[in-house]
């Protein structure tokens, strides 16, 4: 049974989005950020890092009903619901078995009767955003309301404005990168591609996470697909090797300029090619401890830099997460069902071996994400202020919100600065959050700048071409795109 019961009855309210929303409340600071934000609102969005399926822009189906799109895939939002005591069957959510028998409106209805639950969250800023500015719905959602917003969004979705490719072209998307295993087919990529499509640019991002973590539960089957895939003989170092370098390049034939990596700590080594072909023979033998695992990720996050100085891939870093925190729901439905959850994580000894070994190589460009706020002035904009290879990535993940992201800028600037940081990525499955996720990013950014100038540490020149540069210009550049 749920923990909290909804609100019920009531009047219906009205539903709009406040012009100033997010801006300094100080009336000086405030127009400051309007004339700011007017410069940047309608810029093209780069999305150079998110979890979107290649296969809506490759096929252009329009997407199902409003329960399979905005509820059964989100985590932001049957995370809450998870925590309030409700069965994440009843919201459609797939388990291990596939997506359970439910009734879509039904589920709808009870997200709609929790509604309240979300309020200060920032799943309820994008959602708002969405349901104004995408479907131009002007009542709040609620018990009250659900069946219309259902109906409403439904009849949206089948119609041809609603399809994948016209939403990246009406969202002004210009471009967006999926993500994609060292396993995973490219053939959606390859469709786009040979499609002629020109309203939008998608490309992938190389994640070989399962063929990197020894303690990932698919690794065995992984590495034997991979090595028939790469015709490569993965089971021995040099072989493997080989194949990442080989499955980098088809990456890159279909647009993609970066790679990600998913670890749980940042921790890098810089192992003998002696020590390194040992360590492997463990791995791929099974006769490995924990230690092992980890100094093999270390040395992986290494070797993939070597690879990104030959090949020119951006190299990610995505680090301290507890991966799979809720046993039984692991065991139950499987990764990415809102139980992983932010650990305290190291950087400065961490880092050491890979940026001492290529932190000074301008050819080389590695953005560090952090989970861990404690770490920002302390470790990550010192590091970042002083290694050219070394950039900052934006508020990440749990501090992907206005809170977060104003953290990010007060305790990073005054050490690295603006130009060490690579502007905004959405990382999100949920393709219509995209535009109001920007929003958010754009509004605290000129926020941030619009206090500067109001406390004279900025000319406002200087402020117009820094919100241009945090909106659109540092992604572009940081990217390679």
């Amino acid at each position: 049974m749920p923990l909290t019961e909804a609100p019920q009855g009531g009047d219906i309210k009205s539903h709009k989005l406040h012009e100033d929303r997010l801006f300094p409340s100080d009336p000086v600071q405030r127009d400051i950020a309007r004339e700011l934000y007017a410069e940047v609102s309608g810029l093209p969005i780069i999305s150079p890092h998110g979890h979107t399926d290649p296969s809506w822009f490759a096929k252009n189906e329009n997407f199902g009903n409003p329960t399979e799109l905005f509820l059964a895939p989100d985590h932001y939002i049957y995370r809450m619901l998870y925590s309030q005591g409700f069965d994440l069957a009843d919201l459609g959510v797939p388990d291990r078995n596939g997506v359970p028998e439910h009734d879509p409106l039904e589920a709808w209805k009870l997200f709609a009767s929790n509604y309240h639950l979300f309020r200060g969250t920032p799943s309820r800023m994008w959602l708002d955003h969405v349901f104004a500015e995408v479907f131009g719905i002007d009542k709040r959602l609620s018990a009250d309301t659900a069946e219309e917003y259902y109906e409403v969004i439904d009849a949206a979705l089948k119609s041809d404005d609603f399809k994948p490719r016209a939403l990246m072209e009406r969202f002004n998307i210009e471009l967006i990168a999926t993500t994609e295993g060292s396993t995973d087919s490219l053939e959606h990529h390859e469709a786009i591609l040979a499609s002629g499509w020109k309203g939008g640019r998608v490309i992938s991002a190389y994640r070989p996470d399962a063929v990197v973590d020894p303690e990932h539960e698919q690794f065995k089957s992984a590495m034997i697909t991979f090595g028939e895939m790469m015709g490569q003989d993965v089971f021995s170092w040099k072989g493997y090797l080989e194949a990442h370098r080989l499955r980098r390049q088809d990456f890159i034939n279909i647009g993609t300029t970066s790679s990600d990596h998913g670890h749980i700590t940042a921790r890098t080594a810089d192992l003998s090619d002696v020590e390194a072909e040992d360590l492997f023979k463990k791995i791929v033998t099974g006769d490995f401890t924990a230690e092992d695992a980890e100094l093999f990720r270390a040395q992986m996050l290494t070797e993939m830099a070597r690879m990104s100085i030959d090949d020119g891939l951006v190299l990610q870093i995505h680090p301290g997460a507890c991966r799979n925190h809720n046993g039984k729901l692991f065991a139950s439905h499987g990764r990415d069902k809102g139980a992983d959850v932010p650990s305290q994580t190291e950087y400065v000894q961490a880092l050491k071996p890979l940026l001492n070994k290529f932190g000074n190589d301008k050819r080389l460009s590695i953005i560090v994400f952090t989970l861990d706020e404690t770490s920002y002035s302390r470790e990550l904009a010192p590091l970042a202020g002083h290694y050219p290879a070394m950039k900052l990535g934006p508020a990440w993940w749990f501090h992907d919100s206005p809170e977060g992201m104003r953290r990010f800028r007060e305790m990073t600037t005054e050490t690295a600065g603006f130009y060490n940081t690579v502007g905004f990525n959405d990382d999100t499955r949920a393709f219509l959050s995209i535009p109001a996720r920007h929003d958010v990013a754009r509004r605290v950014d000129c926020s941030f700048l619009a206090r500067l100038v109001a406390e004279h540490r900025m000319q406002i020149d200087e402020a117009h071409e820094l919100a241009v540069d945090l909106s659109y210009n540092l992604a572009k550049a940081a990217y390679k795109l």
